[in-house]
């Protein structure tokens, strides 16, 4: 497949007019793809395919590292059927990788939710096969090639704050404990990628990190830790900040804060919710100020009821009341997630909040796919790397979406 005529986002994060090269689900060079053999009968002809993209912006697929759900479905539903609903929806919105977020929940019913996740997800790594090596069974996988592909879990809780839990079931917080830790990485066949925790809510939270950093990410998430307590988390080996100033303790000229720590401590992502609903847009440019582009992940948050309309639906068990884009708790009308996906949080940040184009496609690609360490798979378009696309014209609505070469 030859996509001509676009904007490519390079890896140096600026846009240079030329043409796409794609073959056997990859990103090629122009002269590998002249070499093209050894591919037969229909994949052949969808690899001769050409695309006009008439000037478009060519990006990576989006990778949303974490949301809860979309379109009536949940991660948490923790079912097949409910995964499939998720990735077809995020593909096509040009999401197409995804590393979905838990509740607090019941440590038993987190395991099964997970284990569920990586039965998905290694069905999914079959179909990641070359082409040419399962022609035989291509219409039968034709269907999860165009479904964002699942490559993590950000667990939220259980280990959160009570002061902070936001939309998160209070009756199901613990405190952080490595032996519990093991066993969600065990039941996710190590798909989890980030652990959240309140450090402030338990002593021995140094020594939990000190104890799991080598085998996952440990983010502070829901947390009022003071700035000396965020900062001893980071300095022991935390590295990732769950959607900043959102529930968490507030950053002021006197007490910091877990946000006053995460900008003195430049190994540690934060991430960003850009709905235009959870950080207003001067604080949104003040944060690109402080932390720089290189370490915000932009986030969508998104629950079930993105997709949908306005209505009452359920998160981690509550009752959540949407309208519009705004969803808050029934019991007391505290935020709980967003209904807007990342795409069109890409689209605010730039058009609403005045973030330069190339920075926000940075914040939802390259830098989401370092932070989950699959950077070199995804996150930009580059030899070798998997081709999962994205065409939008210039007031940034989507044209074409191709997801490991195919037009979805």
């Amino acid at each position: 497949m030859i996509v001509k005529n676009v904007k490519v986002y390079t890896e140096e994060k600026k846009f240079k007019e030329g043409s796409i090269y794609i073959e056997g689900g990859r990103f090629v060079s122009p002269s590998a793809h002249l070499e093209k053999g050894n591919v037969c009968g229909e994949q052949m002809e969808a690899e001769k395919a050409v695309i006009d993209g008439e000037g478009c912006y060519a990006i990576p697929g989006l990778i949303d590292l974490h949301f809860h759900g979309c379109m009536g479905a949940d991660f948490c539903d923790g079912t097949e059927e409910a995964l499939k609903i998720i990735t077809e929806y995020e593909a096509s919105v040009g999401v197409t990788a995804i590393a979905p977020a838990t509740m607090t929940l019941p440590v038993k019913e987190l395991e099964d939710i997970l284990s569920v996740a990586a039965v998905y997800a290694g069905k999914q790594a079959v179909d990641k096969e070359e082409p040419g090596e399962k022609m035989e069974r291509k219409k039968a996988s034709d269907a999860e090639k165009l479904r964002a592909d699942l490559v993590g879990i950000n667990m939220e809780g259980p280990f959160i704050s009570r002061a902070k839990k936001g939309a998160q079931d209070a009756a199901n917080i613990i405190p952080c404990d490595s032996k519990i830790c093991e066993r969600f990485l065990e039941a996710s066949q190590g798909l989890v990628k980030f652990i959240g925790i309140a450090p402030e809510e338990s002593e021995g939270a140094v020594e939990f990190i000190q104890s799991v950093k080598d085998k996952v990410h440990v983010s502070l998430a829901h947390t009022n830790a003071d700035y000396d307590t965020a900062n001893e988390a980071f300095q022991a080996g935390a590295d990732h900040a769950v959607h900043l100033y959102n529930a968490m303790s507030s950053f002021t000229h006197r007490t910091p804060g877990v946000i006053g720590a995460v900008v003195d401590n430049e190994h540690v992502w934060a991430e960003l919710i850009c709905d235009g609903v959870h950080v207003h847009p001067a604080a949104v440019r003040a944060t690109f100020k402080m932390l720089g582009e290189d370490r915000i992940v932009l986030i969508s948050d998104s629950m079930r009821a993105t997709g949908m309309p306005d209505g009452t639906y359920t998160l981690g068990g509550l009752d959540v009341n949407v309208q519009g884009n705004r969803a808050t708790l029934v019991s007391d009308g505290a935020l709980a997630g967003s209904v807007t996906n990342l795409m069109d949080c890409m689209r605010t940040v730039v058009k609403d909040m005045g973030v330069p184009l190339e920075t926000a496609v940075a914040c939802v690609t390259i830098n989401p796919a370092r932070c989950l360490e699959i950077e070199a798979d995804y996150g930009s378009i580059a030899e070798g790397k998997t081709a999962d696309l994205v065409l939008l014209d210039e007031e940034l609505n989507i044209r074409t979406v191709v997801k490991r070469g195919q037009i979805l």
